[in-house]
């Protein structure tokens, strides 16, 4: 059975028993959890379904979810290729109650979908080779006695179930929070493979297939479970783990699924076919195959490499990929081209990649080429490091590592041929301390709902009326004090909640809206707007008047209607930057982020290069001439399916439910999007550039102002070119030229100056401190304004001068800089070494540095100690 039969099998499957079969998520965890990096398993999309934080119109969900497991809690990065079963990007196949069915409706649709007939749309595997598990019981938790009885109700060998502890048959979403048993399936593969013939132990014989989570408990900060008044079901089942037992393999890399990668990495490989499954090769392979996958639906889902967050675990992968590329001789660049046959295995499922492969080959080119500029740098350090002691450093391998990418094998295989050590446990130490502070960092806990204001799932949601007006009556559903503490009247600061509002709340980059609440006797000044639940949205109050303001009354919501409206005109207006980008950069141009308020929009988005002046003026063009057409705008609300299909823009890292709101201007922008905007792109009036530039690798940020923030902006700018004119008592057409010619002059005045010090400083060595130590020639001398590139052109000349010698120069570049050059002589190398020689030196002047023998370089921040850092460099050499 193909892998594509089996997805769409579970899903026919649970869609004929009254399932909603959902879309995939993003790999990338949901913007609005802090606690989640990534899609690591199913349930993560339905969250906030399971802690009642969310309610949709269905009960009963299946999908085919991909996922990614390279960072956090689930990491199995560095097992990947090694083994048969890990990945970092895999597919999870579920099925999801939320408060409807629970076990035994569970355990039947389980056990029916593994072992009924194939001409019935099951998998048909023998009962036989199937083991299920049960929680046995553990820490005042009774055992699931009622799972055992309902399994073999279902059909179970009861010789075939068997019970294990915690470790293995419970699970929680965190240490507080939803949580119960679980029951396993395992497959028995046969007596041909090694290892235990029960499940959960050694080997690879009998291997889990399925996991079905019984939420029925909820655990309290005490660590107290009681039962939930809804239990709920989760399940994952591994897509790949079971199509290799459909298909008869012995790994998950060896079904119909990675054939196509497989083929396109043999392509590039320098490997004899009949060596690619030696244990080496099958092994690279393997990584590539599987870090393509992963690499190919990150970028997709728009995380771009970088040095932090979840683009550093995408910079891993690749990086990881590429060095195993090496292991099979590919040379040049590689990884990129592979994107291809992702989509040749996967396009049936995922027919959207084919639109962005473009934009992923070029993200995933770009990293390869910066890795090859990463190998350069990285032996540059290598040869600047003080190897005197006949080994490498293991805090200096972790820095390589670390800070520059720089692969630890290649320092080892740099140290093997030059015959130093390599301290690998000092690196393995620093990484585990690395390691243990991120794990640290990962700490945290979603505050959203502290204190009492878990109590807004529970309360009526708000409805929200400010696309039509921006003010309204509304009822005072709850109030919350500062500290988050439900009360029945609120004075000072606090929060609101009504059962309906004209206030805009915080989300999708626009910021929430501001205005007041009125009562007789009471005004509450709204300073913020926010969601901290669903369309539950808080106002944040300052209560002023002659009472409290009461839970249950009526008070007139009025938002800040000047303020809104300058915040509409910047978010139409980052809708419209978003497609001119599009038109004049290419369609592989995504949002990755934005902000929209009264005084200014900024625009994240995926993109290679700097954008050309030319470019920026053309994308100024494109906005301005929709705002001058004075268009009118619309939206519509519809089914998620329709209006992506319709062309419109979905944005990077939102979440949308089953039904979205589409806001057009016609013929020229589509997209999802909850906030508010103008009716008429008229309503904007100019909007202007005023920066752009780099925020991460790939991602570029543009700045802009729109209505009166824009004619303030052109007011400052008028301002400035005539002051500036007048300064230079040129005409303001010829400021370019006049700057221009300036700063050629300056240019030249201070080569002029440099050549003038450097000729002072190396004329006749007047200056020149010399001589003899132990033997030997030794040159001193220290001058001024001379930098680094001078400063070895100035060596070149001493040495001409001094053919046998240690020469130390020293140049004051300002009151707290310093650069510092110590040469030795080829035939004094054997007694003296110049990296020791600028060691000695460096503490007297705050300072640092390495090299060879023959040459070394450094600085200092305190240019008053040279003398004495001369001083250590001649008892050095006594």
């Amino acid at each position: 059975m193909k892998t594509s039969e089996l997805r769409q099998r579970f899903l026919d499957y649970f869609a004929s028993r009254g399932h909603r079969v959902v879309a995939s998520s993003s790999v990338v965890g949901p913007a609005d959890d802090p606690t989640v990096m990534w899609t690591n398993a199913g349930m993560v999309q339905f969250k906030d379904l399971f802690l009642g934080k969310e309610k949709r119109d269905y009960t009963r969900a299946a999908t085919s979810q991909k996922c990614l497991r390279a960072g956090g809690k689930h990491n199995d990065l560095d097992q990947v290729g090694f083994t048969a079963r890990h990945h970092t990007f895999f597919e999870m196949l579920g099925n999801f109650s939320f408060g409807d069915y629970f076990k035994a409706d569970a355990i039947a649709f389980a056990w029916e979908l593994v072992t009924g007939p194939r001409d019935k749309g099951c998998l048909g595997l023998d009962p036989a080779r199937l083991w299920v598990s049960v929680f046995e019981g553990a820490d005042g938790i009774p055992a699931d006695e009622e799972a055992r009885a309902l399994w073999a109700k279902a059909g179970v060998p009861p010789d075939h179930i068997l019970a294990f502890g915690k470790k293995d048959n419970f699970w929680q979403m965190g240490d507080t929070g939803p949580c119960g048993p679980c029951s396993e399936i395992h497959y028995d593969r046969g007596p041909q493979y090694a290892g235990d013939d029960l499940p959960n132990g050694e080997g690879d014989r009998v291997m889990e297939i399925w996991n079905l989570v019984f939420m029925q408990y909820d655990r309290d900060a005490q660590g107290n479970l009681k039962p939930l008044p809804r239990p709920s079901i989760d399940t994952g089942m591994g897509l790949e783990r079971v199509a290799s037992i459909l298909q008869g393999v012995d790994s998950n890399y060896e079904i119909d699924l990675f054939q196509p990668i497989f083929e396109a990495i043999w392509k590039r490989a320098k490997v004899d076919p009949a060596q690619r499954a030696e244990t080496t090769n099958r092994t690279a392979s393997q990584v590539i195959a599987d870090h393509i996958r992963a690499a190919t639906f990150m970028v997709f889902d728009g995380v771009v490499p970088s040095n932090e967050g979840r683009g550093y675990v995408l910079r891993k992968i690749i990086r990881r990929a590429l060095r195993f590329g090496r292991k099979l001789g590919i040379e040049g660049r590689f990884f990129a081209e592979l994107c291809p046959s992702v989509f040749a295995a996967m396009g049936d499922a995922y027919p959207e990649l084919e639109a962005e492969l473009s934009r992923i080959s070029k993200t995933l080119a770009r990293e390869e080429n910066q890795f090859s500029l990463t190998l350069t740098t990285g032996l540059k350090q290598l040869e600047s490091l003080d190897t005197a002691s006949g080994s490498i450093p293991g805090t200096e391998i972790f820095k390589l590592y670390d800070t520059f990418g720089f692969p630890v094998d290649l320092v080892e295989d740099w140290c093997r041929e030059r015959g130093l050590a390599c301290d690998l446990e000092g690196f393995n130490a620093a990484l585990r301390e690395q390691k243990a502070k991120g794990r640290a960092a990962m700490k945290v806990h979603d505050i959203r709902l502290g204190g009492d204001l878990a109590a807004l799932a529970d309360l009526r949601a708000t409805a929200f009326l400010g696309y039509e007006v921006t003010e309204a009556q509304a009822k005072v559903m709850a109030l919350f004090d500062a500290g988050s503490r439900r009360v029945k009247e609120l004075t000072g600061t606090g929060f609101v909640l009504l059962d309906h509002t004209p206030f805009y709340a915080q989300s999708g980059g626009q910021v929430g809206d501001t205005g007041v609440l009125r009562a007789e006797g009471v005004t509450c000044t709204v300073t913020d707007t926010t969601a901290p639940a669903p369309r539950r949205h808080l106002h944040h109050v300052a209560v002023s008047g002659s009472r409290a303001l009461r839970e249950g009354e009526t008070v007139l919501a009025s938002v800040d209607a000047e303020r809104r409206a300058r915040i509409r005109a910047h978010h139409t207006a980052t809708h419209l930057l978003h497609a001119a980008l599009r038109d004049v950069l290419g369609t592989h141009v995504k949002q990755a982020g934005s902000v929209v308020d009264p005084e200014r929009l900024r625009f994240d988005f995926n993109h290679f290069a700097p954008l050309e002046p030319d470019q920026v003026l053309e994308i100024e063009r494109l906005v301005n001439e929709q705002t001058l057409g004075a268009y009118r705008t619309t939206s519509q609300v519809m089914p998620i399916e329709e209006a992506l299909a319709a062309g419109a823009m979905a944005l990077f890292g939102e979440k949308y439910g089953e039904t979205v709101r589409v806001v057009s201007v016609p013929g020229f922008s589509r997209e999802l999007c909850g906030g508010t905007h103008v009716a008429n792109t008229g309503e904007i009036g100019l909007v202007k550039i005023v920066s752009e530039g780099a925020v991460a690798a790939g991602v570029r940020r543009l700045e802009a102002v729109a209505g009166a923030a824009a004619l303030h902006r052109l007011q400052e700018d008028e301002h400035l070119l005539g002051a500036l004119a007048r300064q230079v008592n040129t005409p303001r057409e010829a400021l370019g030229g006049v700057i221009a010619a300036k700063e050629a002059r300056i240019h030249e005045l201070e080569r002029e100056l440099k050549e003038t010090r450097l000729k002072a400083a190396s004329s006749g060595g007047a200056a020149e401190q010399v001589e003899q130590i132990g033997g030997r020639t030794v040159v001193t001398l220290s001058v001024e304004g001379i930098d680094g590139p001078a400063l070895r052109e100035m060596m070149d000349q001493v040495r001409t001068r001094h053919r046998s010698a240690v020469i130390a120069l020293a140049s004051k570049l300002a009151e707290d800089k310093l650069a510092i050059l110590v040469s030795v002589s080829l035939d004094l190398v054997a007694s003296a070494d110049a990296g020791a020689l600028l060691k000695a030196m460096a503490p007297f002047v705050d300072g640092r540095g390495g090299g060879k023998k023959e040459l070394a370089q450094g600085g200092g921040s305190k240019p008053q100690g040279l003398p004495e850092a001369f001083a250590a460099l001649r008892a050095a050499l006594g």
